[in-house]
């Protein structure tokens, strides 16, 4: 007896059976490879997040290394430490104040005032150093308002 033919195929139990076996993928291997990809996702988020706090901090100290040096050369050149630091842009020494990026603003800067008896000018103290205004800790477990670059 001859098997028979639709459409140019043998139809018959076997054969379609194995047809519709390759059609799709099977719950098991849907889950199998979801799980993968979720555990590769909860490694990797932990790994990007570092990188852009490290990144913040980076900046962090680029910034507090200018506000810094500009500070420096408004003291020797106005003979005078800056009052504020809004200081520096209205003398033209920063385009403007940089963003604390730990805060992301440009107003969270704490400032240092410098000793009358140490100043340059002794009756008008001005800014000496400029630090974070963020209350977190770095990944090196020092405090963003305690980093000291110069």
């Amino acid at each position: 007896m001859e098997s028979p033919i639709q459409n140019g195929r043998p139809v018959n139990g076997r054969a379609g059976r194995a047809r519709k076996r390759l059609r799709g993928f099977t719950f098991v291997e849907l889950m199998v490879v979801i799980t993968i990809i979720v555990i590769l996702i909860s490694m990797a988020i932990p790994i990007y997040n570092r990188s852009i706090i490290r990144a913040k901090e980076s900046v962090l100290k680029n910034n507090l290394f200018t506000l810094r040096t500009v500070i420096d050369q408004y003291s020797y050149d106005k003979g005078k430490a800056p009052g504020a630091l809004q200081d520096l842009v209205t003398e033209g020494y920063l385009q403007k104040l940089p963003v604390d990026p730990m805060t992301g603003n440009n107003q969270t800067w704490r400032t240092v005032m410098e000793d009358a008896s140490q100043s340059i000018s002794q009756s008008e103290p001005g800014i000496f150093n400029v630090y974070s205004g963020s209350d977190k800790m770095g990944l090196d477990g020092t405090a963003y308002s305690d980093i000291a670059v110069w």
